[in-house]
């Protein structure tokens, strides 16, 4: 595929890489169903350029320094160290039921991060733009942020986490972010699509257009977290220390030669409520420590329940693995990427998810490989015949256009429009087979012709969904006879190659199982 080139100041030409990451997560309580919405649409954008033949590498992992772990651990009467060791391995737990691929897990208690950490904050000091001070303000301990009084809310409370925040006045070594603005303002001027979507660039701008001030990046009042390398009473503020965990999974300090490969394309997703730290603050610290700022932000919206965002206070928190064992994983996965407007806020309800199951999936998708199969079975004795050549069915340009919207899609981070285009293949060939009714066709080559087009079909679908739901595509690959996975790397690389119409292999043997997605029903309340 394409590269971009990067402008400006900042101009760098991205490798052929693609390097995703997350947030990394903080390890006060277990993975929700929120955390779990930014990891399967980070992991769906990593399977994606992982199909169209980029070299990737995925990170995510778990933010376990600052008071506010330090507190946790207290109030369980643990270590902190042998409170985040047990809650890390939640989300990796979680990750992994959930199909994560991602390359690396990170933690920030890890000796190499120590190492990037010290590194990177050294080359910000020796560069003349952190100084000492003291430092007074409002503190919120959830967010581990910092905020003037009037982004309060009543009561001095929190604008986030709606809960009182505490005015802490402490010695610090402070970053000169203010002596940045002209130089973000070139940069984001130079990079247009530098975040996404636009209303969340204009955010960003708007923090800076506001005036920059100079922040706090050390803390004397407790000891958990990375000695500052140049000052061992302080240590390095959380934030800091967790958005450099970008730079030391590939390598920053350590190993040159893969920073200098992976870091040009480096994309971060996020959620609103961090756009600042990401978007003005990190791209800030890079250039002060003498690398190119991120390739890309995107920062999605909250997912919510009843209106609100999920959290431990509100107790609206919704376990994504116990979810995942009533619907299923790759259900789950696909109505996360579909029925969220990336970008936007989306509220989740059990009833949206069963409704998004049973529509696309059971009705749409699995309905069409059940009959298509079936027919196969009973008229072409279970072995697939060819699809129409390309000129000869009016599927083929249907097939064109979805495939170019997909592309497109993925491109401009936009999961939910991918997946809209890919079933819009899937109802013309419902349409198609509700027209000819091949069940009702004497074996023969019109019949053949007919549910080639439809295992034709059930290939493209399964490559360009396989993203969000790779077991599920695999498993359409092994029912229609195809050999391998959708999900190989490079198999979308070229579109007049596997996303091509007319690749499906005239002789596989198709093999009829059960219902991939049995229809789904909610009891009434009270039954």
């Amino acid at each position: 595929m394409d590269k971009t080139k990067r402008s400006g100041r900042y101009a760098t030409t991205v490798p052929e890489a693609f390097y995703q990451t997350t947030p990394i997560y903080y390890v006060n309580d277990q993975p929700h169903l929120g955390t779990a919405y930014t990891t399967v649409v980070a992991d769906a954008f990593a399977r994606w350029h992982r199909t169209v033949g980029d070299e990737v590498f995925f990170l995510t992992g778990t933010d376990e320094h600052g008071l506010k772990i330090a507190r946790a651990a207290e109030e369980r009467g643990r270590s902190p160290q042998d409170w985040v060791d047990e809650a890390s391995s939640w989300f990796v737990d979680a990750w992994s039921k959930l199909e994560i691929s991602n390359d690396d897990f990170i933690r920030t208690t890890e000796a190499r991060h120590t190492t990037a950490v010290q590194q990177f904050m050294q080359a910000i000091y020796d560069n003349g733009y952190i100084y000492k001070g003291e430092w007074a303000g409002w503190y919120c301990v959830p967010c581990e942020a910092y905020y003037d009084e009037a982004d309060l809310l009543p009561g001095n409370s929190c604008p986030i986490h709606e809960r009182p925040v505490e005015w802490i006045v402490e010695e610090n070594y402070f970053f000169a972010l203010s002596r940045f603005t002209d130089r973000l303002l070139s940069w984001y001027e130079d990079n247009p699509g530098v975040v996404l979507p636009v209303s969340r660039r204009n955010e960003a701008l708007g923090f800076i257009n506001q005036g920059l001030k100079d922040i706090s990046v050390t803390r004397t009042a407790f000891d958990w977290g990375i000695p500052v390398p140049w000052d061992s009473d302080h240590v390095v503020y959380v934030w800091y220390d967790a958005l450099i965990n970008y730079a030391t999974a590939v390598g920053y300090g350590t190993d040159e030669a893969t920073f200098a490969h992976l870091w040009p394309s480096v994309h971060h997703l996020v959620g609103k409520d961090i756009l600042r730290f990401h978007a003005v603050w990190w791209p800030a610290m890079c250039m002060a420590a003498g690398i190119a700022p991120p390739q890309q932000i995107v920062a999605h919206g909250w997912l919510l329940v009843g209106g609100e965002k999920m959290s431990k206070s509100r107790a609206n928190q919704i376990i994504p693995t116990e979810l995942a064992d009533d619907i299923g994983i790759e259900a789950l996965r696909y109505h996360l990427l579909r029925d969220v407007t990336l970008g936007h806020d989306g509220d989740f309800t059990y009833e949206g998810l069963v409704a998004r199951y049973n529509a696309d999936l059971a009705n749409n998708l699995g309905n069409l490989l059940q009959r298509v199969a079936t027919v196969v079975g009973s008229k072409c004795a279970g072995v697939g015949p060819a699809p129409h050549s390309p000129e000869a069915t009016p599927l083929a340009a249907v097939a064109v256009e979805v495939v170019d919207e997909v592309r497109r899609a993925w491109e401009r981070a936009a999961p939910q429009d991918a997946l809209e285009a890919t079933w819009r293949l899937v109802h013309e060939m419902n349409a198609a087979l509700e027209e000819a009714e091949p069940w009702k066709m004497e074996s023969g080559p019109a019949v053949e012709a007919v549910l080639g087009d439809a295992l034709e079909v059930l290939r493209l679908v399964a490559i360009l969904a396989s993203p969000a739901m790779p077991e599920m595509a695999s498993e359409i690959f092994r029912r229609i006879g195809e050999s391998g996975r959708p999900d190989a790397p490079g198999r979308a690389a070229i579109v007049d190659g596997q996303l091509g119409w007319g690749h499906y292999q005239a002789g596989n043997l198709v093999t009829k199982g059960e219902p991939l997605f049995p229809r789904r029903r909610i009891e009434p309340s009270g039954s």
